[in-house]
């Protein structure tokens, strides 16, 4: 039987939860989902220019598991770049650093509005940012 997973830690909510290419509406693209804990990761690694063992400290995982998680999220956003599919970010069992959720200032776990979302159909404009330049 395998281990149960670790909660994972992220610092902050990211400001934005799902990003798109210019001109296509969200709703005929296809979506690629990066969780919580793999944006944390891209935060860390690439952001932050944090060496593995120290970002993985800060998310309360292995460096092992630090490294398959960056290798996950990075093999995301390439697909999305590369085909021109939309990414939303949600989900991950993780655990928001001492911080209530932005949105309604409640703790993460009962955040109804948390919840919604996630639901790519409730995404609002504000929610999404368009990525690229339209050249026609």
């Amino acid at each position: 039987m395998p281990r149960p997973m670790k909660c994972r830690i992220i610092t902050e909510m990211p400001n934005y939860l799902a990003f798109k290419p210019v001109g296509t509406p969200m709703e005929v693209l296809q979506k690629v989902v990066l969780t919580l804990d793999e944006f944390e990761a891209l935060r860390l690694a690439d952001f932050e220019e944090l060496y593995q063992e120290d970002a993985a400290e800060k998310m309360n995982v292995s460096r092992q598991t630090f490294g398959n998680i960056i290798k996950s999220a990075r093999k995301k956003i390439s697909e999305a770049l590369i085909t021109g599919k939309a990414i939303c970010i949600e989900g991950g069992d993780v655990t928001i650093l001492n911080k209530p959720c932005p949105r309604c200032k409640k703790n993460r776990k009962s955040c109804p509005k948390y919840e919604d979302k996630n639901d790519e159909n409730n995404l609002s404009d504000e929610d999404v940012v368009e990525l690229g330049v339209n050249y026609e």
